[in-house]
């Protein structure tokens, strides 16, 4: 009976027929991890323009009590390297080149 059951091929998948289904499911597996990735790098992308958009500037001024005195201090935040001229064409917008379906932009 085990014998009979190895030998018949109808209804079930042959070996041609099975390599070409897993043949798809790689490529689809391939095409879909290739999606996932520039979905994460552009949201990673996103998440790092916010943080490189924080203004951190501070200032307080000095105080003066009964027989002590503190001075204030100022302190302003520069652009950096990658945040100037990101409105220029042909310049890497704050630093971050994505890609998106093959040609970066």
């Amino acid at each position: 009976m085990f014998q009979k059951f190895m030998s018949d091929e109808t209804g079930f998948i042959v070996s041609s027929e099975l390599v070409l289904i897993a043949t798809m499911l790689v490529l689809g597996l391939l095409v879909g991890l290739n999606t996932l990735r520039n979905s994460i790098t552009s949201e990673l992308d996103d998440i790092a323009d916010a943080i490189g958009n924080i203004n951190q500037d501070y200032s307080y001024s000095g105080l003066t009590g009964h027989s002590a005195s503190v001075a204030g201090t100022v302190f302003d935040d520069v652009e950096d390297f990658c945040e100037v001229g990101n409105q220029v064409a042909d310049t890497f917008q704050l630093c971050t080149a994505t890609v998106d379906g093959g040609v970066e932009n």
